[in-house]
């Protein structure tokens, strides 16, 4: 079920008995070689992939198609500040509240809304104002096909990197122009950050694109191919869907205090 092809007395009647499925994306530069819908369009097409295998229990919302993207303004954005999304989310969950929606799940595609997105639902638990259960997560997160694995030749998804270059050439070619697509200049790395070519090990810094690379981009995306990108979009597919029929039996949220 899309949202967006429904009459609200309609969304009324199917949110109290679907997931609410909510894509976050982001308009921001994707270095010389993509589009900068780059992370709206891929959380896009992996929600309506979810949404097609499941429609009986995904309610797709629109995509929040601007996103936390300050730390791109270097090189190009139209970005929400931190505090002012965090808001932005804790009000789009108010709303599907009012929709008596029981289950949400918040499908990110833009490493710049985690912190703001998550500060979202600390702040209405803070409030004791989170009636309905309410997920997070990234697409990436959710399968191995991110980190490395084959046939991926790179060490993990990025930014406008093989990854994304990939399944941007399969899901929307003519945003991308593969002859531009070269990897960047990047800070020296050390034992805990390697700009492009090491899996994370959990330090992160805050320094805004500029400084991290020359061009806008990181990672290998001349690497980037059509078939690597439906096998990576296809396995965001299948692992977002098997997290919205687990979602679907968890227990609503109760006061267990004794």
């Amino acid at each position: 079920m899309r949202m967006n092809l429904m009459a609200a007395p309609d969304i009324r009647k199917a949110a109290p008995r679907a997931v609410v499925l909510l894509p976050l994306g982001s308009t921001e530069q994707h270095g010389p070689h993509l589009g900068v819908s780059t992370d709206s369009t891929l959380v896009t097409a992996v929600a309506e992939g979810v949404e097609g295998a499941v429609p009986d229990d995904v309610l797709l919302c629109p995509t929040l198609a601007v996103g936390s993207s300050h730390h791109h303004l270097g090189f190009g954005a139209l970005s929400i500040a931190p505090e002012t999304y965090a808001r932005a989310v804790a009000d789009l969950i108010d709303c599907l509240q009012r929709w008596d929606a029981p289950r949400i799940l918040i499908l990110n595609g833009h490493g710049g809304n985690i912190v703001p997105a998550k500060q979202a639902l600390n702040e209405l638990a803070a409030r004791d104002n989170l009636k309905s259960l309410v997920a997070f997560t990234s697409y990436w997160e959710l399968d191995a096909a991110f980190t490395g694995k084959p046939p991926m030749e790179s060490a993990r998804l990025s930014h406008a990197c093989e990854y994304e270059t990939s399944m941007m050439l399969h899901v929307l070619p003519e945003a991308v122009n593969l002859k531009k697509a070269r990897r960047a200049k990047h800070p020296p790395g050390n034992a805990y950050i390697d700009w492009d070519k090491e899996p994370y090990r959990g330090v992160s810094t805050g320094m805004p694109f500029h400084q991290i690379t020359s061009i806008g981009n990181c990672g290998q995306p001349d690497k980037g191919t059509p078939k690597k990108g439906a096998y990576l979009v296809g396995a965001a597919v299948k692992a977002v869907t098997a997290l919205v029929q687990s979602f679907k039996t968890w227990p609503l949220p109760e006061d267990m205090r004794e």
